[in-house]
C-alpha cells in the first residue's frame, strides 16, 4: 500500500513559461529552497536522468519516464540502486489561471503492517511531504517572480533535506 501526498499552488506566469522553466536541465538549481546540486546525468528526447543533491547531502537520482509536452510529467526518485519514489507534476489550467500540482508517492514502510503504515503516514509522512512540497511550489512561484535563483531553505528548513 502506497498512499499519495499532493500539494498545489496558482502560478504566476502563463503555462508555456512554467512548462519550459520545469522542463528545462537543472531547473532545481534555480527553483528548489533544498537543493545544494542538479546535474544532468543523461538529458535527451528519449532519456531524462538527473541527480539532486541536497543541502544536507542526500543524492537521489531522477529518471523521468513519462513526459507529456506542455502539460507535466512523471519520474522515480531515490538513492541508487535503492528504492525509489514515484512523483507526478503536472501543469492544469482552470478560470484562466495556472496551477502546479505535485504528487509523491512515497516508498517509506510500504512494506509494513497497514496499521504501522497509515500511523506513519498520517502523523509522519504525509505532513513532512506536504511542507516539502509547499516549500518547492513556493520556489517555483518566487523564481518567475524575482528571476533569481531561490534563497536556500527560504520558506523554512526541513529536517529531511536541509
Amino acid at each position: 500500500m502506497i498512499l499519495p501526498v499532493s500539494n498545489e499552488i496558482e502560478i504566476n506566469s502563463s503555462k508555456k513559461i512554467l512548462w519550459n522553466l520545469i522542463s528545462s536541465p537543472e531547473h532545481l538549481n534555480l527553483v528548489h529552497p533544498f537543493c545544494k546540486k542538479n546535474k544532468i546525468i543523461k538529458w535527451d528526447k528519449n532519456e531524462r536522468k538527473d541527480i539532486l543533491i541536497y543541502l544536507n547531502n542526500l543524492r537521489y537520482i531522477r529518471e523521468f519516464h513519462i513526459w507529456n509536452e506542455n502539460n507535466g510529467y512523471s519520474l522515480f526518485i531515490g538513492k541508487e540502486n535503492g528504492e525509489r519514489s514515484k512523483v507526478e507534476w503536472k501543469i492544469n489550467s482552470r478560470k484562466n489561471k495556472v496551477f502546479l500540482k505535485i504528487k509523491v508517492y512515497p516508498y517509506v514502510f510500504k512494506n509494513k503492517n497497514k496499521i504501522i503504515y497509515i500511523f506513519y503516514y498520517l502523523f509522519f509522512i504525509k505532513p513532512m511531504l506536504k511542507k516539502y512540497l509547499e516549500s518547492v511550489l513556493k520556489g517555483i512561484n518566487w523564481y518567475l517572480r524575482n528571476k533569481k535563483p531561490v534563497p536556500k531553505n527560504k520558506f523554512g528548513k526541513h529536517s529531511w533535506f536541509s
